[in-house]
């Protein structure tokens, strides 16, 4: 797709960190291009700032606190949302655990916070566009962890992770999941992604089976 140098990209920056969110906007503000529109400080609060201002792009940090990235990502997803949204974060070691997810749930791209600046400005642009960005680090250790089989036993559930197991175990649905836990369905959701991943699984009935076994579910 041919790009228009005379388009500007607007955005949205969703990090818990100030200082983050300052150092992009600057980077942005500086740039011809790109305009940034608003700032987000978790992933709750990024959903009302994309609503309200419709950017093309929004960058999105994946871990905060209050509400994460991937949860958030979804939910634009679920809603038909217009932006497209490019990860950005420092995680690259929890990228087995995290991209998939995050791609997953509907984002169009994934880079780590370290990249080089004209890598980055690349990056939104194709994201505008509606391209695939990954970077060379997240590749790769996405492509190993699709040609790698996981090792289940190896990766325990969290608390959390165990909490949305047993709920699951008493057949209780998505929606009475959250209602329980106090978190959006679609943060059951990534839970449940991370659940059948760990386990090695695809399904809630296989996931209550090898959760039997292995003594998680008592």
């Amino acid at each position: 797709m041919t790009e228009n140098p005379a388009r500007t990209i607007t955005l949205v920056l969703a990090d818990d960190h100030p200082v983050v969110r300052d150092g992009l906007r600057g980077m942005f503000t500086a740039e011809p291009g790109f305009e940034v529109l608003g700032e987000a400080a978790d992933g709750v609060d990024a959903l009302a700032v994309v609503e309200r201002l419709d950017p093309d792009v929004v960058l999105m940090d994946l871990r905060m606190p209050g509400g994460g990235g991937v949860a958030a990502i979804a939910e634009l997803t679920r809603r038909g949302a217009r932006s497209q949204v490019l990860v950005l974060t420092t995680y690259d070691t929890d990228s087995d655990s995290d991209t998939l997810p995050a791609i997953e749930a509907g984002a169009t791209g994934y880079l780590l916070k370290d990249a080089p600046r004209e890598e980055l400005f690349a990056a939104v642009r194709a994201a505008a566009d509606g391209r695939s960005v990954l970077s060379p680090a997240v590749a790769s250790r996405l492509m190993t962890r699709v040609r790698t089989p996981a090792a289940p036993a190896d990766t325990p559930l969290s608390a959390r992770e165990r909490e949305v197991l047993v709920l699951v175990a008493r057949g209780t649905t998505n929606r009475e999941i959250a209602a329980e836990l106090f978190i959006s369905e679609a943060t059951v959701k990534t839970h449940l992604t991370h659940i059948f991943a760990k386990l090695g699984t695809k399904d809630r009935a296989a996931a209550v089976a090898v959760g039997y076994d292995r003594g998680i579910l008592g």
